[in-house]
């Protein structure tokens, strides 16, 4: 999205974590992962989630280790590229060491793609400057098995420069209450989008990305820019509506939610990346 809510964090867990002071060092992940199979990046009591796969895998190689930390709050079914994640560990062991450890003891549809020493207690949520997302839009009559849960596919007709114009006016700092679920209850909803952009993706020819930009997101944000697109280029929704709703901070003067299986965290910039990072 969006930024977006997970469910609860399992007590359990946390009582099993070590006391700081047996900690020595911060490590920061990125990582990237196929969100299918999960119900999101926080740990939740509903099913398993990225966050414990990668503290289960942290846990063979330090179990004094804290749990992990994501800078963005991924939903059930959305994917990232490229994930901030960061833990406190006793264990001193190179970036490289910590990648291909890693990589041996997760699933297939999450890899750690770097790593970095950073001080301990770092906390990759505090360092986020900006995030970028990727919608992808599967524009075909019939469904393509390699982009099952991957994108979003379209079977109609839309209007591509209408989308594009619609897409630039939210460029700027804003009033966002309109865009986002009703289980968002966050009393500052100020956001500044710097990039909202439909464009041709490299997945293939019939493919669209509608790419979004900003500092802050709110819960299902970035879904519902993408879903009321969606419905101004295909004639549900007349042109305008974005700045409609950025002046009526009322959900129902925008479109629907877009499903999460098209969702993808992009880029997280963050202000410390870290050293001795491994790839360099």
């Amino acid at each position: 999205m969006s930024s977006t809510h997970g469910g609860p964090t399992n007590p359990s867990a946390e009582a099993t974590r070590p006391r700081t002071a047996e900690l020595t060092t911060g490590v920061l992940l990125t990582v990237a992962y196929d969100g299918q199979n999960y119900c999101g990046f926080v740990r939740q009591s509903n099913g398993p989630s990225v966050a414990e796969e990668l503290d289960r895998a942290i846990g063979t190689i330090d179990p004094a280790a804290t749990l992990v930390k994501g800078a963005s709050r991924t939903d059930a079914g959305v994917h990232a590229r490229a994930q901030a994640v960061s833990f406190s560990t006793r264990r001193v062991i190179a970036a490289r060491g910590w990648v291909l450890a890693l990589n041996q003891q997760l699933p297939q549809d999450i890899a750690v793609v770097r790593a970095a020493q950073v001080p301990l207690g770092y906390d990759a949520r505090r360092h986020a400057l900006w995030k970028r997302y990727r919608y992808l839009l599967h524009l075909a009559p019939v469904p393509d098995p390699f982009l099952a849960g991957r994108a979003w596919r379209i079977g109609y007709p839309l209007d591509l420069e209408r989308m594009a114009r619609e897409a630039r006016s939210l460029v700027g700092t804003h009033d966002f209450a309109a865009f986002r679920s009703s289980a968002d209850r966050r009393e500052t909803t100020v956001r500044e989008l710097t990039e909202v952009d439909v464009r041709p993706s490299d997945h293939g020819p019939r493919c669209l990305e509608i790419v979004v930009t900003g500092n802050r997101f709110l819960h299902n944000m970035v879904r519902i820019i993408v879903g009321t697109l969606v419905d101004v280029g295909r004639g549900q929704l007349a042109a305008g509506a974005m700045q409609r709703a950025l002046h009526s901070r009322r959900r129902e003067d925008l479109g629907m939610t877009a499903p999460a299986s098209g969702l993808y965290l992009d880029h997280l910039e963050l202000d410390d990346r870290g050293s001795d990072a491994w790839p360099g």
